[in-house]
C-alpha cells in the first residue's frame, strides 16, 4: 500500500485493494475522472509494476480541481521542487501553528497554486477540503494533528514520483474525461457524495443525474464502470444512498469505511460511537 501524498477525506486507502480486486483481470486503459487522493490509482499502479492483475496499457487521470492535478504533475516532474516547498513551510508551521494555517489558507484564497494546496490538505481539519459556495473561499479549519515531517513526505514523494511517470494528469470536468474510453477501459469514478457535497464541494457543480448519463453512455460503448457512492450511515440505520436507475448497474457490494470525518468535525471533534458510514460500490457487468 501506498502511503497518500496528500490527506484527504473520503479517500478510498483502506478500500483501495477491494476496489482493484473487482476490475476486470486484462483492460485496454484506465480512466480516474475524480481523481482526489489517487488512492485507487496507486494501488492499480503498484499492482501493474509488481506484474500483479489488473494488467493494463495506459492511465489517465483527471479531476477538476487544477492546483490538485498540477501536485501530481510536480510530484510526477519536479519532485524536489515539491518536498523543498514542504520542507521549509512545515518547519515554519510548526513553530506557531495557528497563525501559520491562517498565513497558508489566506494566501492559497488569494492566489490558488498547488503548494499551499499540498501543505492545507496535510494540515487542515482531517483531510476536508471545504469550499464556500458564495465565493469559492477555501474554509476548512486547522486540524489538531501534528503534519508529516519532512522526511516522511519526502519519502512519500519520491515513492509517487517513481509511480506515476507513466500517468497522463489533466485538469477536466468529469463529463469531459468520461467522453474519452472506448470498449474494453476500465473507469473509477468517485464523486462527490450527494449527503455532503454542499459541505465538501459548495464552490463546484455536480449534478448526480449528469453523472448517470455519463456512466451509460461509457456502458454502451463497453466500457467497464465502477462507481463509489454514499449508502448508509448510523451504522446501516439510516439509508443515505441515492436511486440509482433500474438496469444502470449489474452488481452492488457494501464497504464498511467507518466514523464519518465530516461529522466528527460538525460534532465539533468528539467521538461518535455507532456512527459508521457504509459506502456501496456498483459495477455496470
Amino acid at each position: 500500500m501506498i502511503p497518500g501524498l496528500l490527506k484527504w477525506v473520503g479517500n478510498k486507502q483502506r478500500f483501495a485493494s477491494g476496489i482493484v480486486s473487482n476490475m476486470p483481470c486484462e483492460f485496454q486503459d484506465y480512466y480516474e475522472p475524480f481523481l482526489g487522493s489517487g488512492a485507487v490509482l496507486a494501488e492499480l499502479l503498484s499492482r501493474h509494476e509488481n506484474e500483479m492483475f489488473p494488467m493494463f496499457n495506459n492511465a489517465y487521470a483527471s479531476d477538476v480541481l487544477p492546483f490538485l492535478i498540477d501536485i501530481f504533475n510536480i510530484a510526477k516532474k519536479e519532485p524536489e521542487r515539491l518536498v523543498s516547498y514542504y520542507s521549509d513551510q512545515v518547519e515554519e508551521y510548526s513553530q506557531n501553528p495557528d497563525e501559520a494555517y491562517s498565513a497558508i489558507r489566506d494566501r492559497f484564497n488569494a492566489n490558488p497554486n498547488p503548494w499551499d494546496f499540498c501543505l492545507l490538505s496535510r494540515t487542515c481539519y482531517s483531510g476536508i477540503i471545504r469550499f464556500r459556495k458564495a465565493d469559492g473561499y477555501m474554509s476548512t479549519p486547522r486540524g489538531p494533528h501534528k503534519p508529516l515531517r519532512a522526511e516522511s513526505f519526502s519519502s512519500r514523494v519520491d515513492a509517487w514520483s517513481r509511480l506515476i511517470q507513466s500517468v497522463d494528469f489533466s485538469a477536466m470536468d468529469y463529463r469531459q474525461a468520461m467522453d474519452r474510453p472506448r470498449a474494453g477501459d476500465v473507469v473509477y469514478c468517485d464523486p462527490p457524495y450527494t449527503h455532503s457535497q454542499s459541505i465538501l464541494y459548495g464552490a463546484q457543480e455536480f449534478v448526480i443525474d449528469e453523472l448517470w448519463r455519463k456512466i451509460n453512455e461509457c456502458k454502451q460503448r463497453g466500457v467497464y464502470v465502477l462507481l463509489s457512492i454514499n449508502g448508509f450511515r448510523e451504522s446501516k440505520r439510516k439509508d443515505i444512498s441515492v436511486q440509482v436507475p433500474e438496469g444502470l448497474f449489474a452488481r452492488e457490494l457494501t464497504v464498511n469505511c467507518g466514523t464519518s470525518m465530516i461529522d466528527r468535525l460538525q460534532n465539533n471533534g468528539n467521538k461518535m460511537d455507532g456512527e459508521q458510514v457504509h459506502d456501496k460500490l456498483l459495477l455496470t457487468w
